[in-house]
């Protein structure tokens, strides 16, 4: 069996997430306060208590998510789990992909928390709202997709987003652009093609602001070669140089999420089983739609924890 672990991004934050794990282990709790502490409020209050519409703000839901999948990560490692040892790659979906690196160690939690920090602030300054759009397009095929994204950019900027596989696809860019490739994809046979309730054209070339405040914050931090390689989101392959994985971290801000692919190289190269680490079971869903020879397995709560320790030190 060989294993990897990959991280959620922004959507599968839940009020109440973490909740269960800070009551029930001191590791989470160490991870809630060094976060609290590395951005100086308590965002652990939000996660347990909400107001949903205050996790909800990229500046908040991105370091959430981190957090309670670090505290997945450090409760696994404090049951014996060697990550080296264990698990051959990680990878993380957009925000998630800072996750992946701080669980491999090339980050620390402190500076991964104030990084998303930046980026989902930088994210959210960089397009005011109502300029810009996202809209997910069901049931046609990549190449289709691609071409009605090319005859709307005569209209503004779009292109494809995430790639989530299973026939999801998400495009983003201005909202008059995103409109229209929307109805083209309709035209060309999508099953729907639904704009999305976001507050900005995340990973569009109209985020390029947000990827210019994250290459000058990208600087500035200590960063290791990670323990296991990472599946970089925009290059669907194996990086191991901290440096090089800067780099992409920056050209993720307005690049695809090539996350079908990611799956299909998983696949490709005898990963057998992905732990899905932290909150929602979003990416569990995803793998089991894109590959079913994948097996696919959620680590959120307690429960889960000791279902993974037992089938991880086996």
């Amino acid at each position: 069996m060989t294993i990897a672990f990959t991280f959620p991004g922004q959507g599968s934050q839940a009020v109440g997430m973490g909740k269960d794990l800070a009551e029930n282990f001191a590791e989470a709790r160490a991870v809630f306060e060094e976060v609290d502490e590395a951005l100086g409020e308590k965002l652990s209050d939000v996660m347990f208590n909400g107001p949903e519409d205050t996790l909800t703000l990229t500046a908040n839901a991105q370091p959430a998510l981190m957090a309670v999948s670090i505290a997945v990560v450090r409760i696994l490692q404090a049951k014996g789990l060697d990550l080296k040892a264990k698990v051959a790659y990680v990878a993380g979906h957009s925000l998630g992909e800072y996750s992946a690196l701080c669980a491999a160690g090339t980050f620390s939690l402190a500076d991964t928390a104030r990084l998303l920090r930046i980026r989902g602030n930088a994210m959210q300054a960089a397009v005011p709202v109502g300029v810009g759009a996202m809209a997910a397009i069901i049931g046609l095929e990549h190449a289709d997709v691609v071409t009605v994204c090319d005859e709307a950019a005569a209209t503004g900027a779009c292109q494809i987003a995430n790639d989530n596989g299973g026939g999801q696809i998400v495009i983003s860019g201005e909202k008059a652009a995103v409109e229209k490739a929307a109805g083209l994809a309709t035209d060309k046979g999508a099953k729907r093609a639904i704009l999305l309730p976001v507050s900005a054209p995340f990973h569009s070339k109209l985020m390029a602001p947000a990827a210019e405040a994250m290459r000058a914050a990208l600087a500035t931090v200590a960063k290791s070669d990670p323990v296991v390689p990472l599946i970089a989101n925009v290059r669907a392959a194996p990086v191991t140089d901290a440096d090089e994985i800067a780099t992409l971290l920056v050209e993720q801000v307005t690049g695809q999420v090539r996350w079908r692919e990611t799956v299909e190289w998983f696949a490709g190269n005898g990963v057998t089983t992905l732990y899905e680490i932290g909150s929602g079971k979003v990416l569990t869903g995803l793998a089991r739609r894109i590959d079913k020879a994948v097996n696919g397995i959620s680590v959120s709560g307690p429960a889960d924890i000791d279902a993974a320790v037992a089938a991880l030190m086996a």
